[in-house]
């Protein structure tokens, strides 16, 4: 008896590349005569409605996945997951209740058999990096084409690692960085911007005027650059990036 989480029997050919579907595999799926094709289980999660509902009717259209389930929302798509235990979870990384990277943890941290496939708008580095760090089974921008996506989720199915050929480099830039063993946290180009001015003494909302940007987005910011230089304010963030040799 076929057991329906499985994946179909499927080669992945290296050589085999559709010419529409460029720098991504062709995944060629086959099933043994006599017997039902086994069809993977897809749970999609997507707090804008439009692409949600994009990527449900193409799963759709392939006989060889099946949609048990969407979300809009975080706290959901992780409930759906644990009750449906689908093959593949395709996740964007900014849901409201949970993000992206917390229901990957949830997901490691409790042995779910479920593999992950983030589906996001950014296509920053150190993102990338700990999603796949985190236990993502592929990452590929929103803008990918829809063969593109449902080739990913096929691949991820049968256990493959699948990363969108324009983001791979700067993986691989993360991961030499974080692999030479300085003492030096990896900052986003933004990041850098955030320390420059602060170590300048601007103030929030001056930095916010300066990079044009929301006052919340700097405070993320600079959340972020808090946790990375293990310190809880800013007098100390600039001291520490000084002692690390990150400013000038």
């Amino acid at each position: 008896m076929v057991d329906p989480g499985r994946a179909p029997e499927a080669d992945l050919h290296d050589r085999d590349r559709d010419p529409g579907h460029t720098g991504f595999m062709k995944v060629v799926l086959r099933h043994h005569p006599g017997m039902p094709p086994a069809r993977v289980r897809v749970v999609v999660a997507d707090d804008h409605p439009l692409f949600r509902e994009g990527i449900e009717r193409a799963v759709r259209e392939r006989p060889e996945l099946e949609l048990v389930g969407s979300a809009a929302d975080g706290r959901e798509a992780l409930g759906l997951i644990r009750d449906e235990a689908p093959v593949v979870a395709v996740l964007d990384l900014r849901l409201p209740g949970l993000d992206g990277l917390q229901i990957l943890n949830a997901v490691t941290r409790d042995g779910l058999e479920t593999r992950v496939l983030i589906l996001s708008a950014s296509g920053d580095a150190e993102l990338v990096y700990r999603a796949v760090q985190g236990g993502a089974a592929g990452y590929f921008r929103k803008e990918a084409d829809r063969h593109t996506i449902l080739d990913a989720i096929t691949a991820v199915a049968r256990g493959g690692t699948v990363i969108d050929p324009d983001l791979q480099a700067g993986v691989f830039d993360q991961i030499r960085m974080r692999g030479t063993g300085e003492d030096r946290p990896i900052l986003t180009a933004r990041e850098q911007e955030v320390l420059r001015l602060m170590a300048d003494g601007l103030s929030g909302p001056q930095i916010a005027e300066r990079l044009i940007v929301a006052l919340p987005t700097v405070k993320t910011h600079q959340a972020r650059l808090y946790e990375k230089l293990g310190v809880s304010e800013r007098a100390a963030a600039v001291a520490e990036a000084m002692r690390r040799g990150l400013l000038e």
